[in-house]
């Protein structure tokens, strides 16, 4: 069945910054002389759009720039935090190691130029996970007020990482940031990337940070972004389309996102669910069974199968979003495969593996 003339996409999102140094097509001499350096046997990969990039990074590695008045985001082109500047000092969201201390340079940059304190008076983490909070040490000392769902709170209990110290404050439905003026609404709608991630909406500046759902301009990360909870972080698409925004803070590389760009990665979830279900429907399990079945090997008519489906539902969305999202040829295949296992485990979509 050729499910690609039925996937719909809405039109890709414009630039919004420049390519950052080091990038792969930023320099054709430079892609030359790496590649003749680079290790044998490494696969090649579709060029990265240019929409995806963000804007470049000083020569501390990183790049800060206002979002709105004295909202602030912080991007090592890798991972993202922000923060919001007022007349009582600075609220942080999230301190991912790769940042680490530049972001307290860029705090400092913020707040030398607009005469506020530097001091960080409130930390809030947007989930457990250390590779966006694992450098929140280094942020405020003992009076500092540290923010977190209860379902992080009992992560960090469990993980007893001082690089992640433990929240002061944790709620479980909705909790007011007030500081100096500013408001930061946080709100939790059910797990989905993980137990505990939170949503960060800031209405007075039209900003929304919710980490490790959306990646504007690239598709998800990996196993639809090592997602704990599929459904909930399919579903948590909508939900951050439903809130008022203008700008978003996704977490992860160098840029920031719109509307067009939350779209556009709720359409290939889309498409690619009803591929995966199309793959699901359509391919015969029996050379599987008949080649696997008499050897007794269960596990490899189970990897077989599902890696030729997984295969089949990837190939023409990564056809369609090639060019339109970055990474599409990278990291389809891996979000197909945790896809099926959802639609299977969490959807009963069990295909030859259903009731007898």
């Amino acid at each position: 069945m050729n499910t690609a003339a039925a996937l719909t996409v809405p039109a890709a999102a414009g630039p919004l910054g420049a390519v950052a140094p080091g990038t792969a097509h930023a320099d054709t001499h430079a892609d030359a002389d790496a590649d003749a350096d680079a290790p044998s046997g490494l696969p090649d990969f579709a060029p990265v759009p240019a929409e995806a990039f963000g804007p470049a990074l000083n020569a501390d590695g990183y790049h800060v720039g206002r979002i709105s008045g004295e909202l602030y985001w912080v991007t090592d082109g890798y991972y993202q935090a922000m923060f919001l500047s007022t007349a009582r000092g600075v609220v942080v969201v999230d301190a991912p190691p790769t940042i680490g201390h530049n972001l307290l340079r860029a705090i400092d940059d913020v707040t030398r130029a607009n005469g506020r304190p530097a001091k960080v008076t409130h930390v809030v983490y947007s989930h457990s996970h250390a590779d966006h909070i694992g450098a929140a040490a280094l942020l405020g000392g003992p009076d500092t007020v540290r923010i977190a769902h209860a379902d992080t709170a009992r992560a960090l209990a469990g993980d007893a990482d001082p690089r992640r110290p433990a929240p002061t404050v944790t709620f479980t439905g909705r909790h007011e940031v007030e500081a100096g003026g500013e408001h930061l609404l946080l709100e939790y709608h059910g797990p989905n990337h993980a137990p505990g991630n939170i949503f960060i909406h800031v209405p007075a500046h039209d900003t929304l940070m919710v980490v490790d759902v959306l990646f504007p301009g690239w598709v998800p990360f990996g196993n639809l972004g090592f997602s704990q909870d599929v459904p909930g972080w399919v579903a948590a698409h909508q939900t951050a389309l439903d809130y008022p925004w203008q700008t978003l803070v996704g977490g992860h590389l160098g840029r920031l996102g719109n509307r067009t760009d939350a779209e556009t990665q709720l359409a290939y979830v889309s498409d690619l669910k009803s591929s995966t279900q199309a793959a699901i429907a359509s391919l015969d399990p029996t050379e599987f069974f008949a080649k696997y079945g008499p050897t007794g090997n269960a596990w490899a008519i189970f990897k077989t199968y599902l890696a030729a489906v997984a295969e089949a539902a990837a190939a023409p969305v990564v056809a369609k979003y090639t060019g339109v999202l970055g990474a599409a040829d990278v990291y389809t295949l891996d979000n197909a495969y945790t896809m099926l296992e959802s639609l299977r485990i969490d959807g009963d979509v069990l295909g030859p593996f259903g009731i007898r």
